[in-house]
């Protein structure tokens, strides 16, 4: 017998979006900082980074990938759900696909974003894009949110097994000293500690990740490397408090303490976003072989058997609660799952409150 899915006709893949080609890495930026009174010579000077790789991100061809995989998943478990695609920042935009969807009559959809944890830019902002868009075209489906996935097993397995495959790249002589260094995206001190329901979520949650990929690396290797949480793609005024160190200064200062070898393993990403293949890559791995550190970086989950099936996992979870029928949730690590609908106030938005959508306020 297939899972039982319903009340849902389809399922929306959410995420950030990104330029395809170089006319569209400014525009994309505008979008991306409205409202921020960021000047155009700020975002040419980032978009340079986009240039090194042909004005093209890798996210829109990776959210094409996912979603692929995930609708081979659901039919190969005898689930048929069309799965739908839109974006915050580009084309294809969330308006936009919730307008297709609308035409196609749907009427009901689970939504999944493509940022694993609690925060307002990873999490509740993407709520807000939803009210938005529904606001904006008459007669959309109803869309409920899946729940955060930072800790469902199909997220952390594959992130050990790139971790082990990555140490096994290292010469044999520094292999067992390496350093785990665990890199998420930087984002304000004070959205940080307003993440979650009772604060601090975002740092909470990437350490919890961080300890048991640790932990499951000690049960295959028998040796418990030591580890760090660290930050990238830092933006926005210097005198606003970000979340530190930088990845290249903590690089820095390992080779300072003489550290022998690490393993930079991007934690915070599901996919190899501009910020895996430029801040990591580019200039994390530059700031290695300068070092003369030697480095690997692990893989990201990206179209991972585990990571596709989680998704189908996450939809049966959120269909057998809506029925009013008791859920498996799957959790790994110190943290329960997380829940499906967020609390009143959490990751609030700190430019003022706005309609959100899959939360009670």
């Amino acid at each position: 017998m297939p899972l039982d899915v319903t009340p849902y006709d389809a399922l929306l893949l959410l995420s950030f979006g990104g330029p395809e080609k170089p006319d569209d890495v400014v525009p994309f930026l505008e979008n991306v900082t409205r409202g921020r009174g960021i000047p155009r010579e700020r975002l040419e000077e980032v978009g340079e980074h986009y240039f090194l790789f042909g004005g093209r991100s890798p996210i829109n061809d990776q959210n094409r990938a996912l979603l692929a995989a995930i609708g081979e998943d659901l039919a190969g478990a005898g689930i048929d759900l069309p799965v739908y695609w839109g974006n915050r920042n580009w084309t294809p935009y969330l308006a936009d696909t919730l307008r297709q969807m609308t035409a196609d009559g749907v009427r009901r959809a689970a939504v999944l974003t493509t940022s694993a944890y609690s925060s307002y830019s990873s999490c509740r902002q993407y709520r807000e894009n939803l009210a938005d868009a529904v606001a904006e075209v008459p007669g959309a489906p109803r869309l409920d949110r899946l729940r955060q996935y930072f800790n469902h097993p199909g997220f952390v397995e594959p992130v050990v097994d790139a971790t082990l495959a990555a140490l096994a790249e290292l010469p044999d002589a520094v292999r067992e000293q390496a350093r785990l260094v665990f890199v998420t995206h930087s984002i304000p001190v004070a959205m940080a500690e307003g993440s979650g329901p009772d604060g601090d979520a975002y740092v909470v949650q990437h350490g919890s990740v961080a300890a048991e990929v640790v932990e499951r690396m000690r049960q295959e290797t028998g040796r418990r490397h030591p580890h760090d949480l660290v930050y990238c793609s830092r933006s926005g005024p210097p005198q606003v408090p970000w979340l530190m160190p930088d990845v290249n200064d903590h690089l820095e200062a390992l080779d300072g303490q003489g550290v022998p070898a690490v393993v930079l393993i991007p934690v915070g990403f599901v996919s190899d976003h501009m910020e895996v293949i430029y801040d990591l890559d580019t200039e994390a791995l530059a700031t290695a072989k300068r070092l003369g550190l030697p480095a690997a970086r692990a893989a990201t989950p990206g179209i991972d058997p585990r990571f596709v099936a989680m998704v189908r996992d996450l939809l049966a979870e959120r269909a057998a609660v809506e029925r009013g029928e008791d859920a498996t949730r799957q959790a790994v690590g110190s943290m329960g799952p997380w829940r499906e609908v967020c609390a009143p106030g959490c990751c609030a938005n700190p430019r003022g409150q706005r309609p959100a959508l899959c939360g009670s306020d």
